[in-house]
């Protein structure tokens, strides 16, 4: 493929691609210099094999859409050529299905694209929403005069227009606008809106001719034993290119001229293989529409981080001159500040050590208040059901004598009960700690006494854990004729010593749990 056939259309591109983006990125063959051109026809802006070119401002078109009434069945709507191409002309059957439009179009008297200019290579199928938003629906192949295209749309209402266009990809219409819908008043079914193509939407572009000139020429002699997209790849690597793909897209591009090479090797072989051949134009030629958008996005997005760097560095400078000539004033004004910061401070810090001085003796002395009612409370639980009274190590329950058989460790009847009440009443409180301490009066031997001191303490524990308490928060101990509480030299005395007791400990009743002093 001779690749100087592409050397007019680059240069007549050279100057079109650096415009500022809008609401969509513009066309590829946009002119960033008839942004304030002719509003009705044109200037010629030079000559092709000796015809003039135009350069054409379209800043608003109307155009008859339809609201093809969801699956209601086939229609069918003409297409009128424009001021640029009278004598084109074309059919469409619309089928609307469940979900989607099947659009069936037949054009005639379609001339080669190249014709309205060299950037230009192929026709290009537009959906146009009532708001005015483009859809490509499908290239155009200019293989002859009579073109037929079978294209889907998920929209519902629109018109629908033929642009020529430097490659299939394009996501905005240029303003080479050829064919346009037509109203067949017996044969379209539907509700007809009008589509006011705006500017914004439908960005200039580069006319190379006027309107109202028919054009015959071909201004790129293509060898037709080559296939148009490849030729469409080469148009759109070129474009990408000099919009500065290259750089600001060097991934995408990559691919890009990968997919163009492979094409190109493919098309000088001896036996090339059309189908892929054109598989990879066609991969080349969408990747390269994709760099030129992501590039100028990105020159967008440099641009105003440049405009936000200089207003902000603008800002800084202004802020830093305010600074240094307010510098000495306010310097003598922040060490008055800070030496009334520093007293404020001092009084604060010392309204705040004294508060936290008097929270922690009001937390003492609640803590001192709920333990004490803790305490009180639990007291006179425990007294109801056997003799409690508040000692140094805490809360002593006392079983007399009397609740053991004479000489024996086993319990009574009345005596279980009540153990079993105080087992429900400690076992409510799980920090409560519960010392079972075993003693008798002085008749019989150390031995003896010690044993049966012992068997009676570790019988009431037995049984208080049969009653469900923890057996951890339980301990038991027998101390034999120790710690006498009354003289054993009368028999009141007597029973009197021979008494087991159940000290009651532990954080929510103030006593930690602590060993008797052995008398």
């Amino acid at each position: 493929m001779n690749m100087a056939r592409f050397g007019v259309a680059a240069l007549a591109l050279g100057t079109m691609l650096l415009g500022t983006a809008v609401a969509q990125e513009p066309n590829p063959t946009a002119d960033p210099q008839t942004s304030t051109g002719i509003q009705n026809g044109g200037h010629p802006v030079g000559e092709l094999n000796g015809v003039p070119l135009y350069r054409v401002m379209v800043v608003q078109r109307n155009l008859d859409a339809v609201n093809y009434f969801h699956r209601s069945g086939s229609t069918k709507i003409a297409f009128a050529g424009t001021t640029l191409l009278p004598r084109g002309k074309g059919q469409a059957k619309v089928n609307s299905e469940k979900g989607r439009i099947d659009i069936e179009a037949h054009f005639d008297n379609l001339p080669p694209a190249n014709s309205f200019g060299p950037e230009y290579l192929t026709y290009v199928l537009w959906a146009i929403t009532p708001e005015g938003t483009p859809q490509n629906l499908g290239e155009v192949l200019p293989s002859g005069d009579d073109l037929n295209i079978k294209v889907t749309t998920s929209l519902q209402s629109f018109g629908m227009i033929v642009t020529a266009e430097p490659y299939f990809a394009v996501k905005v219409p240029s303003n080479v606008v050829v064919l346009e819908n037509q109203i067949l008043p017996d044969k379209t079914q539907g509700v007809l809106e009008k589509v006011h193509a705006k500017y914004s939407l439908l960005p200039r572009g580069a006319y190379s001719r006027t309107e109202g000139q028919h054009t015959v020429m071909d201004p790129i002699t293509r060898n037709e034993k080559s296939p148009l997209e490849l030729y469409e790849a080469h148009n759109a690597m070129r474009i990408a290119q000099m919009a500065g793909a290259d750089k600001y897209a060097p991934d995408i591009m990559a691919k890009v001229k990968t997919n163009v090479q492979n094409a190109d090797d493919i098309d000088a072989s001896k036996h090339p293989d059309r189908k892929l051949e054109i598989t990879f134009a066609r991969a080349a030629v969408q990747a390269a529409e994709d760099a030129r958008i992501a590039t100028l996005r990105r020159k967008v997005a440099e641009e105003r981080q440049a405009e936000v760097d200089a207003r902000r560095a603008a800002e800084q400078q202004a802020a830093q001159s305010a600074a240094a000539a307010a510098a000495s004033q306010a310097e003598a004004q922040r060490a008055a500040e800070a030496r009334a910061e520093a007293d404020r401070a001092r009084a604060e810090a010392d309204a705040l050590r004294a508060k936290a001085e008097q929270d922690a003796v009001n937390a003492q002395t609640e803590a001192a208040r709920r333990i004490r009612e803790m305490r009180e409370k639990l007291r006179a639980q425990l007294n109801a059901i056997l003799v409690t009274t508040e000692t140094p190590r805490g809360l002593m329950v006392n079983l007399t004598d009397v609740l053991f058989d004479t000489g024996k460790y086993t319990l009574k009847p009345n005596t279980k009960l009540a153990l079993a009440k105080v087992a429900v009443i400690i076992a409510s409180h799980p920090d409560l700690k519960l010392q079972v301490e075993g003693y008798t009066d002085s008749v019989g031997s150390d031995e003896y006494n010690q044993k049966l001191s012992e068997n009676r303490a570790n019988t009431v524990k037995d049984f208080l854990i049969s009653q469900g308490m923890n057996p951890q928060n339980l301990s038991s101990a027998g101390y034999g004729k120790s710690n006498p509480v009354a003289d054993n030299g009368t028999a009141a005395g007597r029973q009197q010593n021979r008494r087991v007791e159940m000290i009651v400990s532990g954080p929510s009743i103030g006593y930690t749990q602590q060993a008797p002093a052995v008398q």
